[in-house]
């Protein structure tokens, strides 16, 4: 067998079987690599020594019974906003193009204690601010189904590592839907956790209220393995959840008998393309056929979700990117007279254009005077948008519906309208907003060869019910696909 159509768990027993070493793993990803990376340039840092010592590392313990776990021995990409201990993070921004952090984050200590080797950093949109994976200030990120197309964003070189192979899984940050949104353009199951399952611990804030690291996978169970990974209380993040129920493993069964499934009305109204919504009501009619209680209801507040998501998060973030002054580390401008001029100089030269827009929103809605008029109204519909979802949950275990309002745009098309760019989040923000797991997966693929996404949404904490009707659905529809 190629070793690369392996998922991330049957390539981990590969080797633990002696059928393939996890030196002959990473061989082959670089391979991949070699071959797909200058065309889709899904990674900004590669380590290519460093992989190849820690893979041969990883083979002794695993030989030695030291290793037992299900991603052992699995080369993993690692999204460029995670803290890794001695090589550069950048947040593909050029104020970070040459910080090497003197730790790493908890999710990715996490994945270290778990067996998974690291292969280098992916591409993404600039400290994770954008949809498209174009803001990168080291080159846009294209789409392995179409190069001329986007992979999402802002995980956008996460998503197209798995999908072009160059990787077995990858991890993500979801501020507004950042993982599920270019799984759904990579056609890739990426999943964002219930705020506080995974540490925050070492993920380079956006909107600190909103961000969740989760994994990009070929298929559910290799997600539900890696959310088992990395899902843990950690008490250097004040948000971390202490949680007894991180088996995420045992929910995968096939069968959703008896299960109650809402289909939001206010999500298939206009601006949806025609082929993602008969292809996901044909993902719901797969659902039901297979035993679950399907029907549509009325979810409010979805008009106000946009809004309200760009106001707390361009506010969180103009608070969180203050650190980057040239001072402490990361870039600085050449020339400058004094202090203040040297602060301009430094942002105005390291932040792009998408970055800056978002932090002078986010100083004009925490400025003196319009605090209470935006910034605090925002809180108050985050508050409504919540109890919505808890009164949906009252009546249903699942909320489902598409990803995006299309497959992936063309490159150049959504940068050149922001607006429309900020539109493509509304089936995705309203999850951040209220802190929930999401789920999205392949159900379909358009006239033009893309792929299509479905949506999962489940009530805080139920991430196995989520991967339970996932698991239940990629079971027919890969079938369906063979």
């Amino acid at each position: 067998m190629d070793i690369l159509a392996y998922s991330a768990v049957e390539l981990s027993a590969a080797i633990k079987a002696g059928k393939v070493t996890a030196v002959e793993a990473m061989e082959a990803v670089f391979a991949r690599i070699d071959e797909k990376e200058s065309t889709v340039n899904a990674y900004v840092t590669i380590d290519r020594e460093q992989a190849f010592k820690t893979a041969t590392i990883t083979q002794e313990k695993i030989e030695k019974g030291e290793l037992t776990g299900m991603l052992a021995g699995v080369p993993v990409a690692i999204k460029d906003n995670l803290c890794t201990e001695g090589i550069r993070t950048t947040c593909s921004s050029k104020i970070l193009e040459n910080f090497v952090p003197t730790f790493s984050a908890e999710a990715v200590l996490n994945l270290e204690k778990a067996g998974a080797v690291m292969i280098g950093k992916t591409n993404m949109d600039e400290f994770a601010m954008g949809s498209t994976t174009e803001t990168s200030a080291y080159g846009v990120t294209r789409n392995p189904w179409n190069t001329d197309h986007v992979p999402g964003g802002s995980s956008g070189g996460s998503a197209a590592a798995v999908a072009a192979g160059e990787c077995f899984f990858a991890l993500g940050s979801d501020t507004g839907g950042s993982i599920r949104q270019p799984a759904s353009f990579c056609g890739v199951v990426g999943l964002k956790p219930t705020y506080g399952t995974v540490s925050r611990y070492g993920l380079v804030a956006y909107g600190s209220s909103l961000d969740q690291i989760g994994p990009l996978t070929k298929n559910v169970a290799d997600c539900a393995a890696v959310l088992e990974a990395i899902a843990s209380h950690d008490t250097k993040d004040s948000t971390s959840v202490e949680r007894k129920d991180t088996d995420f493993t045992t929910a995968l069964i096939d069968d959703v008998k008896g299960m109650k499934i809402g289909i939001p009305r206010d999500y298939f109204g206009e601006g949806l393309d025609s082929e993602v919504k008969d292809a996901v009501f044909a993902a719901a009619k797969t659902l039901a056929a297979k035993g679950a209680v399907v029907e549509e209801f009325d979810l409010s507040l979805v008009e106000y979700a946009i809004p309200t998501y760009y106001t707390i998060a361009a506010a969180e973030a103009s608070s969180n990117l203050e650190r980057f002054d040239g001072i402490k580390y990361g870039y600085r401008a050449a020339s400058y007279k004094g202090l203040h001029d040297m602060y301009k100089k430094t942002r105005s030269e390291g932040f792009g254009a998408e970055v800056k827009r978002r932090i002078m929103l986010g100083s004009f809605v925490l400025s003196s005077g319009y605090y209470d008029a935006y910034y605090l109204k925002a809180l108050k519909v985050k508050a409504m948008i919540k109890k919505a979802f808890d009164e949906a949950f009252a009546k249903y275990d699942l909320i489902l519906g598409p990803v995006a309002p299309t497959t992936a745009p063309k490159i150049g098309e959504s940068l050149s309208d922001p607006l429309k760019m900020y539109l493509g989040d509304i089936y995705t923000i309203s999850v951040n907003l209220a802190g929930l797991p999401g789920i999205s997966l392949p159900c379909g693929i358009d006239t033009k060869g893309l792929p299509i996404g479905l949506q999962l949404i489940a009530d805080s904490f139920q991430e196995k019910r989520l991967i339970q009707a996932a698991y239940t659905y990629e079971q027919t529809y890969s079938k369906e696909m063979r």
